[in-house]
């Protein structure tokens, strides 16, 4: 079932309209999308590891573009939008601890942010919201969204055939593997983010946001 999967997967992320799908859901995950572009980035590159540079600049590229479409419904129509696709999200409840965060640390909260597999769009979207300023925003995005990606992108392209004959051997055991560094490493950003800057105090002050203050 596994390795049908698998099979299936890689065909169509060798599509023809592949391209247009990863820039369609790179743009719509950094707004309001629930599912992030990593796994079909990941899929395309080992389809065709010679593309996969081109790959992660698309990636890239459309996930800034729709972290600024983020940005202005939380600077235009929070109220109206913004709210409600945070609540329909389940990520509402995490807004007075992540506005914390960006009134101690500004854009390095995005540019942080950027780079791990925390929801992207709860933070273009607090941006926005907080008057962040536009050319910070998009620049902090830009530099977070490309480190990640243009080195998936860079790896591939150097080691991509090598990685996929390993996938295409072992399967099951790389499947295992993934899924616990992928558990593992949003343990790791939840403990980062508990004591971020090691300023004890301000963490604890974010997290009595959370509980005191409800998403305005």
């Amino acid at each position: 079932m596994l390795r049908r999967l698998y099979d299936w997967t890689m065909a169509k992320a060798s599509h023809r309209h592949a391209e247009g799908w990863l820039a369609a859901v790179s743009f719509v995950e950094s707004s309001f999308f629930p599912i992030p572009p990593h796994p079909l980035l990941g899929l395309m590159c080992l389809a065709e590891p010679k593309k996969a540079v081109r790959f992660a600049l698309i990636t890239t590229l459309f996930s800034v573009f729709g972290g600024i479409f983020g940005y202005l419904i939380g600077y235009f129509v929070y109220d109206l939008v913004g709210q409600p696709m945070l609540e329909a999200l389940g990520l509402a409840k995490s807004f007075p601890k992540v506005r914390c965060y960006f009134q101690q640390h500004g854009e390095l909260a995005v540019l942080l942010g950027a780079m791990t597999p925390l929801p992207f769009k709860l933070l273009t979207i607090m941006a926005g919201f907080m008057k962040m300023n536009f050319l910070t925003f998009v620049i902090s995005a830009l530099v977070g969204r490309g480190a990640i990606f243009m080195t998936v992108g860079v790896l591939f392209r150097l080691f991509g055939a090598p990685i996929k004959a390993v996938i295409d051997k072992h399967l099951g055991k790389v499947t295992v593997l993934f899924g616990v560094l992928l558990v593992g490493g949003f343990a790791v950003i939840t403990l980062i983010g508990g004591s971020a800057g090691g300023d004890k105090g301000a963490s604890s002050e974010c997290a009595a946001s959370a509980e005191a203050a409800p998403a305005p």
